[in-house]
């Protein structure tokens, strides 16, 4: 006798099963999303080894979701852990060889182990995964220069400035390039950065010097250098009604080449920017305004600015999950700062300025892809 309703229930019955499946991992992917953030935000307050454990809560649920193991390795590497810290970096390249933030981290853990052949091993697979890494190249740059191989050097660092020209910046008070400073390469770089200030709207040599932390010699010859190669040109201005000082400028060809930036308020620039670009744009200002504040030694404008990274309703929120690490130090600046106040600066100026550097790099690497 034909049972009419039986098959049914057996496809009732096998659709309910694949619901509650499907709503499992649902679930499941929601919890691990949910300690992830949980995590992140720990860390972001300084509670390292708390954040290992939600992390390892996490990888219970899902053992090779990259983002969780990523930030479990940070957390260790922050903790000191370095042997833990080479363990995660490798499980993620066990999954993914090719991974080339993982093989930069993990040269960055031999680096603070001063293994500096194995930190150079590490990023030289980075690059050879991501050849557009500019990171990657600085720090090849840095190791082969505490190496000793100074062509090789140079080489790295000219391909890192190729992709981001702030790393060119950065170097020029990088004490991991002290075996390199006195090449003609390096020479070359300190006109690339001289170019690029006054591209900003940097043109007196006192300005030039501030914000390249080249001294006044080696500046004075990098005009030189850049006005015989047809790159700037020398004017004068006008100030008191009748002093005059000297001034460059870009000439009006690589002016039109590279986009000359007008400085607005506390130099910013005030070049108009898509609006997908928005809050990038924002984080790069107030960038500039938090390093300005640290090399006048103004507490008062510091703390203003700090503010906008560590706030949730400002900038805090994409700090924590994209530079949970510098949120974290920022965050601490703060209250040293009211505790010590300028004492603060002086003695951390050039640990912040490295911070701010870090982060703009990022920042503009973006950028530039959103405007491509």
């Amino acid at each position: 006798m034909k049972k009419p309703f039986q098959r049914k229930s057996k496809a009732k019955k096998s659709e309910d099963t694949e619901n509650k499946e499907t709503t499992s991992l649902v679930n499941a992917d929601y919890n691990r999303k949910k300690l992830f953030k949980q995590g992140v935000n720990l860390m972001a307050d300084e509670k390292l080894e708390e954040a290992v454990d939600v992390f390892e809560q996490a990888l219970r649920i899902d053992p090779e979701n990259m983002e969780t193991l990523m930030k479990l390795g940070y957390a260790r590497f922050h903790l000191d852990d370095h042997l833990e810290s080479l363990r995660i970096y490798d499980k993620i390249l066990d999954i993914d060889v090719t991974n080339p933030e993982a093989w930069n981290l993990k040269g960055l853990v031999h680096y603070e182990q001063k293994k500096y052949a194995k930190a150079l091993d590490s990023v030289e697979k980075a690059v050879e995964s991501d050849p557009t890494y500019g990171m990657a190249w600085y720090n090849r740059a840095c190791f082969q220069s505490l190496l000793n191989q100074v062509p090789e050097s140079l080489e790295s660092l000219k391909r890192s400035i190729e992709i981001d020209v702030k790393n060119a910046r950065k170097s020029m008070r990088d004490r991991d390039f002290l075996h390199v400073r006195k090449e003609a390469g390096f020479k070359r770089i300190e006109e690339v950065v001289v170019l690029e200030s006054i591209r900003q709207g940097y043109h007196t040599i006192g300005a030039i010097v501030w914000t390249t932390y080249i001294d006044s010699i080696d500046v004075e010859k990098a005009l030189k250098k850049l006005m015989n190669k047809g790159l700037i040109v020398q004017n004068e201005k006008r100030i008191d009604g009748w002093h005059r000082i000297p001034v460059w400028d870009l000439t009006a060809d690589v002016a039109k080449r590279m986009g000359e930036e007008k400085k607005g308020l506390f130099g910013i620039t005030t070049k108009k920017l898509p609006t997908p670009v928005k809050n990038l744009k924002s984080l790069s200002e107030a960038i500039q305004t938090a390093r300005e504040a640290i090399e006048e030694e103004d507490v008062e404008k510091a703390l203003e600015i700090f503010d906008e990274f560590v706030d949730k309703s400002k900038s805090g929120e994409p700090m924590i999950d994209n530079f949970f690490d510098e949120h974290r130090e920022i965050r601490l600046w703060k209250i040293r700062l009211k505790d010590r106040g300028v004492d603060y600066i002086i003695d951390n100026k050039e640990k912040m300025l490295d911070l701010f550097d870090n982060i703009e790099s990022t920042v503009t690497k973006q950028l530039r892809k959103e405007l491509a």
